[in-house]
């Protein structure tokens, strides 16, 4: 089901979102959050959707890759690089802005997967500027907190 977005000022996309049990990973309704997560970031054009954008407060991210979506369940940043790009970021929940982010070029990311399986990936590029810009989000930071350089 195609969920709203939840746009800024809302107090909820400041808030600190909470760890998904194990026990709630193998349940339905954690299941259709994933499914509802999903087809939200494909019907609105995203990139990654994480679970405060929809209201809820759990710490849960969908993001496209070119192999498909990859589900991100408590996810934690245990690398990065010190190497940094500055690039354009926009976001679902701040719509119409745009602004240059300064992010790590390459992080290593573990996080448990829609089944609960621990995982560990490095990312590179677009998709690591991609999985911290989602993995703020869990933690109440928007992108417009991270503006180094804002377009008119």
């Amino acid at each position: 089901m195609i969920k709203e977005i939840v746009t800024h000022p809302d107090d909820r996309l400041r808030e600190k979102s909470k760890d998904v049990s194990l026990g709630e990973i193998t349940t339905e309704k954690f299941s259709q959050l994933v499914k509802d997560m999903t087809e939200t970031m494909k019907k609105k054009d995203g990139i990654g959707l994480a679970a405060p954008q929809i209201g809820v407060g759990k710490r849960v991210a969908v993001i496209n890759s070119k192999n498909g979506v990859i589900i991100f369940v408590n996810p934690k940043v245990v690398r990065k690089s010190f190497l940094k790009d500055i690039d354009e970021e926009g976001c679902l929940s701040v719509p119409g802005k745009y602004g240059k982010v300064k992010r790590c070029r390459k992080i290593t990311v573990r996080f448990d997967d829609g089944q609960g399986q621990k995982n560990t990936i490095v990312a590179r590029g677009l998709f690591a500027r991609v999985i911290q810009h989602e993995l703020d989000h869990l933690d109440g930071i928007l992108f417009i907190d991270k503006l180094v350089k804002s377009k008119k």
